[in-house]
């Protein structure tokens, strides 16, 4: 009443209360009485503001691209951006009273294709079109200490380019040229491939015939070692032949030796015993024979004993008229000596 009101502002806003030319007050989301007709509200957002952007640059070999993205800024120096523009806000009708908030967002964007354009012009259309990441660090960086931003107070938080994209008919130039050096790189791909294959069946083929030739001279090293094995028994097998040899040969002449030696004793010993005989001889030669009988039959068995005797009975038997032997002593000349020799020693 009397012009007298009350405002309240949302925390998402930076406010500035002035009267007479003066700010008496600011800060974020403030709420306050004020006299209408001598106090302006200066609102400006506090939070950080979106703005997506599409414009068309020519590139190094003069084709167009189209260049999708989206910047974020937000205001810093609330003070400097009020001698720039006018964010007086109508509390009546809850509008700006100018349309200075709204081209803000269409200086930043014009910074920004301003670079774009700079950046592109240099750029052949390829490589313009795989540079997203390189233009937008490079946008971000000259945006962000571009002089008219700091002028005004604002600060890039973000960029980020979406696409760069050519015309449809440059895109199906550049598909169709780009299907043809694949399908180009995919027939190298195949004839690289086939040819690696047949370098590998050389290979493989090279390694079996190797592996043949290292088989076979394996094998002939194996029957040379063989041969030499066996021709090293031989050699041992007649080395011993050898040594039997001649070890049989030195026991012969050994044995012919010993027997020389053994006939030449034995001679030796029939020339004594003949010289012993002839000695006996010599010296029983005037002996009477009955004596000699004598001598031999000294320590004579008693059955040859009885032998003789009936020997010279025998013999004298012209001389004997009649000779009776009784039973009872020709059982006991048949009888064992032993017997005989137990029964005279009974008697």
């Amino acid at each position: 009443m009397f012009g007298f009101r009350f405002v309240k502002f949302q925390p998402s806003e930076y406010v500035m209360k002035v009267k007479n030319g003066r700010v008496q007050r600011e800060g974020v989301g403030l709420s306050f009485y004020y006299y209408e007709p001598t106090t302006s509200v200066v609102v400006l957002p506090v939070s950080s503001v979106d703005v997506p952007f599409m414009f068309e640059e020519i590139t190094a070999d003069y084709q167009t691209v189209t260049v999708q993205g989206q910047l974020s800024y937000r205001i810093m120096d609330y003070s400097k951006i009020t001698k720039s523009l006018n964010y007086t806000y109508n509390l009546r009708k809850n509008q700006y009273m100018s349309d200075d908030p709204g081209k803000l967002d269409q200086r930043v964007i014009t910074i920004a294709k301003v670079l774009t354009k700079k950046y592109l012009e240099q750029l052949p259309l390829r490589e313009a079109i795989q540079s997203s990441e390189r233009l937008a660090s490079s946008m971000k960086r000259e945006v962000t200490q571009h002089e008219e931003l700091e002028k005004l107070g604002v600060e890039l938080m973000n960029l980020s380019i979406l696409a760069i994209l050519p015309n449809k008919e440059t895109m199906r130039a550049l598909e169709a040229q780009a299907r043809e050096e694949i399908l180009r790189q995919a027939d190298e791909a195949l004839y690289v491939r086939r040819n690696a294959s047949i370098e590998q069946e050389r290979r493989v083929k090279e390694n079996e015939l190797n592996t043949e030739i290292a088989v076979e001279t394996k094998r002939q090293q194996i029957r040379e070692t063989q041969l030499q094995a066996e021709r090293s028994v031989k050699q041992k097998q007649n080395e011993m032949e050898q040594e039997q040899l001649q070890f049989n040969t030195a026991m012969e002449e050994r044995k012919q030796q010993l027997i020389e030696l053994t006939i030449a004793n034995q001679n030796a010993e029939a020339d004594a015993k003949a010289y012993e005989i002839a000695a006996i001889m010599n010296s029983l030669q005037h002996v009477q024979p009955n004596v000699l009988q004598a001598m031999a039959n000294m320590g004579m068995n008693s059955d040859k004993l009885i032998a003789l005797a009936f020997q010279e009975l025998a013999e004298n038997a012209g001389k004997i008229g009649q000779l009776n032997i009784s039973p009872d002593l020709l059982q006991g000349l048949m009888a064992p000596a032993e017997g005989r020799g137990k029964g005279g020693a009974a008697r």
